[in-house]
């Protein structure tokens, strides 16, 4: 059977009416807009939240919520009850993934969950020692049903974490050299990770999810110019000045390294891979840069 849904995407219905997907990391901004996604496609889902506190973000949602703490694993039982599938999310700073994400998929092998769909990394089938590549040789150790999102550079990342610098300073202060971007809307990747729960063909597959261009951040400072009225500069300073920077302003240190590897891997121009995995899946085309900027706009003008 065949629904069309809000997004005026067709879909065939593989969900179940006794099933529920759990989403981990559900209060961050890649969760939040999965659940959104879930939500208008009308998927039964679950937010897996840390604490209590974490309901009132989902009280007018309507939606179940449960505790699940990637560092307690005696929260990983209930929080699979009833589960059949999960949107897995690992924080920045679990670098430790054997201990802290690899319980939790060996639960679900035991409950037999039916699908794992993975927030990967870009590339993650080429870089063994990255924590994403190491959760997607687990799962496919276990056997688990999966679906691997590999998306590129966030460009939610210039409106949270380099908000300041851009606001306050007018800099953009990356080591990425020359080197370009294929940058992604969290909420390309979001609607692409509800839809891979839809539709059996998502199943056992892998997306690289990119926009539709790739752009330098002289040319991302440019964008910034033209949209805000204000001259943005892109610095670009050397790997070792940009770590203790982040040391600086209190990153732990899992993110400064994983940070570093990252704009390194664009500097060395191995980010600007384009695929067509977000415009096959969505049937329309990415997000663009200008348009995310433009959109947001307020958030970086004092």
């Amino acid at each position: 059977m065949f629904q069309t849904s809000s997004l005026g995407v067709q879909f065939n219905v593989m969900i179940q009416n006794n099933e529920k997907i759990l989403i981990t990391g559900s209060t961050s901004n890649v969760g939040l807009e999965v659940i959104k996604s879930a939500i208008t496609l009308g998927l039964p889902i679950v937010a897996g939240i840390r604490t209590n506190k974490d309901r009132e973000i989902f009280a007018n949602l309507n939606v179940e919520t449960r505790i699940i703490d990637f560092e307690k694993s005696n929260t990983f039982e209930e929080a699979l009850t009833g589960i059949t599938r999960i949107f897995l999310l690992r924080a920045p700073s679990l670098s430790k993934v054997e201990k802290f994400i690899f319980p939790l998929l060996e639960l679900a092998k035991k409950r037999e969950i039916k699908q794992v769909v993975l927030l990967s990394l870009l590339g993650a089938e080429n870089n063994p020692i990255t924590p994403h590549r190491k959760i997607e040789k687990e799962i496919l150790r276990l056997k688990i049903p999966y679906t691997f999102l590999r998306p590129s550079f966030f460009m939610q990342n210039l409106s949270t974490t380099h908000l300041d610098e851009i606001k306050d300073e007018q800099v953009i202060y990356v080591p990425a050299g020359k080197g370009k971007t294929s940058f992604v809307d969290i909420r390309d990747i979001s609607s692409v990770a509800a839809f891979s729960f839809t539709e059996e063909s998502h199943l056992n597959q892998a997306y690289s999810l990119t926009g539709s261009e790739s752009l330098d951040y002289y040319q991302v400072a440019e964008i910034f110019t033209k949209v805000l009225g204000k001259e943005i500069v892109y610095q670009d300073p050397s790997i070792f000045s940009f770590y203790f920077r982040l040391k600086s302003r209190g990153f732990p240190f899992a993110q400064r390294a994983i940070m570093t590897v990252i704009y390194s891997t664009a500097k060395l121009g191995l980010a600007d891979r384009v695929t067509g995995d977000v415009k096959n899946i969505l049937k329309r085309e990415p997000i663009t840069f200008e348009r995310f900027v433009t959109g947001n706009k307020n958030i970086w003008i004092k």
